[in-house]
């Protein structure tokens, strides 16, 4: 199997384990093997670098590897082709389509990986989704924001982990977002970003994400999982529980808002999917669609609550394996995830209570900066400080259980 890039976080750790476990092994090819040594903890590899074959190769340079990938597949015989990192999917999907390996179809992908794409199809096929707009130049984005209307939400097309992702309130706040985004025009892999803007209308309500599996032009839904959001003007992911505590008529509504988005995409063969979706007043509405696992952990809490391991199953889909996804009792009902989030900058001095808290009874997992860190306030995903996962074995009660495990560190927080 050809590994093309990652994440450095959790699903680079899953996904070589994930190919092993299959039974196979894996060829890792990237640009840059400094990324990965300085992510691994001191004195380990990073699991990426434990691969049979590790190759380096411009991965930014489409016209290029192609034509390379090609050479290496009549050596090596790859049999499947996979990433977990958003700005290399379409990448992946060029391969797969050069290679004749399983994979949507790279217009698909790269329609998901473009935000104003993503909008213009989902809009084309009647799915529902925030009023928007898509400018270059400041005078259009003036007139098109006065026609959304104040609040909205100003975005980037093509970065993750919800980077200079902003509301604004009035025209001085949109140029200051705008003045942040346009400082930014290489994203951290190198690869030069469009000059464009996506302004949306700011959407009321709860959001929620939808997991599913798509293989053999069937898309199968393994669960709903919720989002609490902080950080504004930024949109921060805070935390998450799985399964989420909706209604079953909600429940519904953003499942099948999900599979009609994934349609409109023609996101049908070969897909792990991570939907998120606003449950607001007027219904559900998308807000993205991202085609690969998702990220925050939230495949561990699946894993946790039903059994199904997400990054198995990505790299069996991945592989032209009918995937498993049967659900086992694992004896939980519920699993959350909870992020510390700093709101001051300076020195990590000290964050103590760790070791307490994963002596407790269904806590999962505890993950902490050490101290040291250099600490930013939190304009994205990026800037956690740690996590806590927890879970409860007889009910929904294991994102009430995270918040007070989470308000016991931040009483053994500080930073200077």
């Amino acid at each position: 199997m050809l590994v093309v890039e990652s994440w450095v976080g959790s699903m680079s750790r899953l996904l070589p384990r994930a190919i092993r476990e299959s039974g196979h092994e894996f060829t890792f090819l990237t640009r840059d093997l400094h990324h990965y040594l300085r992510s691994a903890p001191e004195g380990a590899a990073h699991p990426l670098l434990g691969a049979r074959n590790v190759v380096t190769a411009d991965t930014n340079d489409l016209d290029e590897l192609l034509p390379y990938v090609e050479r290496l597949h009549g050596v090596l015989g790859f049999d499947g082709v996979i990433t977990s990192c958003d700005y290399y999917l379409p990448t992946v999907a060029r391969i797969a389509g050069r290679l004749g390996l399983l994979g949507s179809g790279p217009e698909a992908v790269e329609s998901a990986c473009r935000k104003d794409a993503t909008r213009r199809a989902l809009a084309d096929a009647g799915v529902p989704g925030p009023r928007f707009a898509v400018c270059e130049e400041w005078a259009d984005i003036v007139r098109e924001a006065a026609a959304i209307g104040y609040p909205l939400v100003v975005k980037p097309v093509d970065l993750c982990a919800g980077m200079y992702v902003r509301r604004v309130d009035d025209e001085a706040q949109l140029a200051e977002a705008c003045k942040a985004l346009s400082a930014f025009p290489v994203n951290a892999r190198g690869q030069r970003r469009p000059p464009v803007v996506l302004l949306e209308e700011l959407l009321d309500g709860p959001e929620v994400s939808v997991e599913t599996v798509s293989f053999a032009g069937a898309v199968q839904v393994v669960g709903v999982t919720d989002k609490s959001i902080g950080g504004a003007p930024a949109f921060i992911e805070t935390g998450h529980m799985f399964p989420a505590a909706l209604s079953a008529a909600d429940t519904e509504a953003a499942e099948q808002t999900a599979l009609g988005a994934l349609k409109a995409l023609g996101l049908v063969e070969g897909v792990v999917a991570h939907t998120e979706i606003k449950l607001t007043s007027a219904g559900p509405r998308v807000i993205e669609v991202n085609p690969r696992p998702a990220g925050n952990r939230i495949t561990e809490l699946v894993r946790h609550v039903t059994g199904i391991d997400l990054a198995a199953v990505f790299v069996d889909v991945s592989l032209g394996h009918a995937p498993d996804l049967r659900r086992t009792d694992t004896g939980l009902r519920s699993a959350a995830i909870g992020f510390l989030v700093p709101e001051t900058e300076g020195r990590l001095e000290a964050l103590t209570g760790g070791d307490r808290l994963r002596a407790q009874e269904g806590v999962l997992e505890v993950q902490l900066a050490e101290p040291g860190t250099t600490v930013r306030v939190a304009g994205s995903n990026n800037e956690y400080l740690g996590h806590v996962m927890a879970a409860d074995p007889d009910g929904l009660g294991a994102r009430a259980r995270v918040d007070s495990l989470l308000d016991g560190l931040r009483a053994g927080l500080v930073i200077k």
